[in-house]
């Protein structure tokens, strides 16, 4: 296999100046052919390591195609840019050097450490559920303060409606949402907004519907287990075939559509022994990438085994990846706050795993788990704060609650600003999920338009048995009803109510708070200390600088409690936000301040579910 990856790129290239070329990997193929529509039939010649190639005079966009194999089976383009007819139909052909036109050339990206992410799903984010649809909300994003928005997977999947996790072409963008086109012109209008784009994508698996890549060669091996199945071949007989499409994959999502970075879904079921992880020379792709450009391209992960070799830098021995999810940090606020202790959230609930969570990232970070019944997790003592993306709320635990439940549907409007000036005022990343700025009250659910009737059955009954530990004879609605997908859209109603303006001022204020003051920039956390307050159900969170102190009050109590503030008497306060005045639609009125100064020193009287930020000079 050749070291230049960029060499072997699948599918079809236009190429200046010279003929098209196609490529296939299909190690297991005696002969392959292209059949192009109103075309004669091109037979690809059989190259090393598994690939065919040959190159295409007369090729155009617009061209559809399928491959078929040894004269007797055709299928689309497992390296298919675009699948206008569906995923069980022909390919179309798609000039990656028209794409690249429409990028910003003046963009090199935002560094990690500003980043303030918005998650969206394209399909329910707008009325219209499309990449032009979701352009036009860009300006109420960037005054909203948002700079970078992370996109839930857009590979074409089977169906119009779906999460995204069931695409089965990782090179082909979904045709109802626009296509590759409307997709790049996307990111354009975000980058000339100032905002980033983080795109999701999934290299741990591939839907069960319209998924021919088998028909090609090995993609999968039986040697791991994974929830979908056989496990993507990282590391088995032909595995380099394998690696080469999704390293390519990713790099044609930065290079091309200008994408500043990825989110991989659920990385610990990516399954791979090799010496070289697939993870780290996918890491090392995007550093030599980002050398060659100029850009900060970055790649985040999704993972639950609290492993810092994950985020740890290829260099010294980790996996390289830029920043990973951080669910125990949802789980220790979510558990506080709802009460709810059923699956997972057994492990949580004391405000001591906030606390915990606010100072480590991990609450089990290497300590007895009664949930998983072990010891769990590694220290993440010298991990900075860009390592890890916090949210109150995110597809996951919002779409994977039976009824799709947000965090408006289970909490008062007090505890859903403490909520958010929680997640803002930590020394990690913080991520919005679509709507909660304004505390959208329309669920997101799971759904689903798979064509194929008995795979629609089976996925109603997974979904019933996914809530057995949560609720006893569970219904949820049926994920393939168009209802269930229109029920999850965004109402975009907050004009109409006046505790949604307040809510949305609200999230105006702490991300301006954030952007403004250079304490809450994640980094080195050596500054930053959080701990309970004895006696009460409140946290002091600490962030201190070498002139400054910004110190946060939260009281996770229903009732009014006082703080004192220890061995800061010396300091001059100023209040920054209280969540509990009339302005954010508190019971306080806005000149009353919960600083109380006497002979005993400082304290705060804070509202039940409140929070108070002052800075201490």
């Amino acid at each position: 296999m050749q070291a230049d990856f960029s060499a072997r790129r699948p599918g079809v290239t236009f190429i200046p100046e010279a003929d098209p070329l196609v490529r296939v990997w299909a190690p297991y193929a005696r002969k392959l052919s292209m059949e192009v529509e109103g075309k004669a039939a091109l037979h690809l010649q059989k190259k090393d390591y598994g690939f065919w190639e040959a190159s295409c005079p007369g090729l155009q966009a617009g061209d559809r195609y399928v491959f078929n194999i040894n004269n007797k089976n055709r299928f689309p383009d497992p390296a298919s840019l675009s699948q206008p007819g569906g995923v069980h139909e022909a390919s179309e052909c798609i000039d990656l050097q028209e794409i690249r036109k429409i990028r910003d050339l003046q963009w090199q990206g935002i560094p990690l450490q500003e980043l303030v992410i918005y998650e969206l799903h394209v399909g329910t984010f707008t009325p219209e559920g499309n990449f032009e649809a979701a352009a036009q909300k860009i300006d109420y994003l960037a005054t909203l303060g948002i700079n970078a928005i992370e996109i839930m997977p857009v590979a074409a999947f089977p169906g119009s409606r779906n999460w995204g996790y069931d695409g089965v072409f990782p090179f082909a963008v979904q045709q109802s949402y626009g296509g590759a086109q409307a997709f790049a012109e996307l990111v354009r209008a975000c980058h000339n907004k100032g905002i980033a784009v983080i795109l999701d994508v999934v290299y741990n698996h591939l839907g069960p519907e319209g998924n021919y890549l088998n028909a090609y060669g090995p993609y999968f091996t039986g040697k791991y287990h994974t929830p979908w199945g056989k496990a993507v071949n990282f590391d088995d007989a032909w595995c380099d075939g394998v690696r080469n499409y999704f390293l390519e994959n990713a790099l044609m999502w930065l290079s091309d559509f200008h994408v500043d970075g990825l989110r991989l879904d659920a990385v610990h079921a990516i399954k791979d022994m090799s010496p070289r992880h697939f993870l780290r020379e996918l890491s090392e792709h995007v550093v030599a990438l980002n050398e060659q450009t100029g850009g900060r391209h970055f790649l985040i992960g999704e993972c639950d085994l609290n492993d810092t070799r994950y985020i740890t830098p290829a260099g010294q021995g980790g996996f390289g990846l830029d920043a990973q999810w951080c669910d125990e940090w949802h789980h220790a606020l979510h558990a506080l706050l709802t009460g709810e202790r059923q699956g997972y959230y057994a492990d949580f609930g004391g405000l001591e795993h906030l606390c915990k969570s606010f100072n480590h990232a991990w609450v089990y970070n290497g300590n007895y788990s009664p949930h998983r019944k072990k010891m769990y997790g590694t220290p993440t003592t010298d991990q900075p704060g860009e390592r890890f993306v916090v949210f109150t709320q995110n597809h996951d635990q919002v779409g994977n609650r039976m009824n799709g439940d947000r965090l408006s549907a289970l909490l008062d409007h007090e505890s859903l600003k403490l909520a958010a000036g929680a997640m803002f005022l930590s020394p990690f990343i913080p991520m919005l999920f679509m709507g909660e700025e304004y505390a959208e009250d329309s669920p997101f659910l799971f759904f689903i338009s798979h064509g194929d009737p008995h795979l629609l059955n089976q996925t109603r009954k997974g979904r019933k048995r996914e809530f057995r530990d949560f609720i006893k004879n569970a219904e949820p609605p049926d994920p393939a009803a168009e209802e269930t997908f229109e029920a999850s859209k965004l109402k975009w109603n907050w004009h109409e109510d006046i505790g949604k303006q307040q809510m949305l001022a609200f999230y105006k204020k702490l991300i301006s708070i954030r952007k403004q003051e250079p304490l809450l920039t994640p980094g080195n956390r050596s500054g930053t200390h959080t701990l309970g307050v004895d006696g009460h159900e409140g946290l002091l969170l600490y962030r201190k600088g070498n002139d400054e102190t910004l110190v946060a009050v939260m009281n996770f109590a229903e009732k009014t409690i006082v703080v004192p503030l220890e061995n800061l008497s010396h300091k001059k306060p100023s209040l920054l936000l209280y969540s509990a005045h009339a302005l954010w639609g508190g019971p306080v009125n806005n000149d009353a301040t919960p600083l109380i100064a006497d002979g005993d020193g400082l304290s705060v009287k804070a509202e039940r579910r409140s929070i108070a930020l002052f800075k201490m000079i």
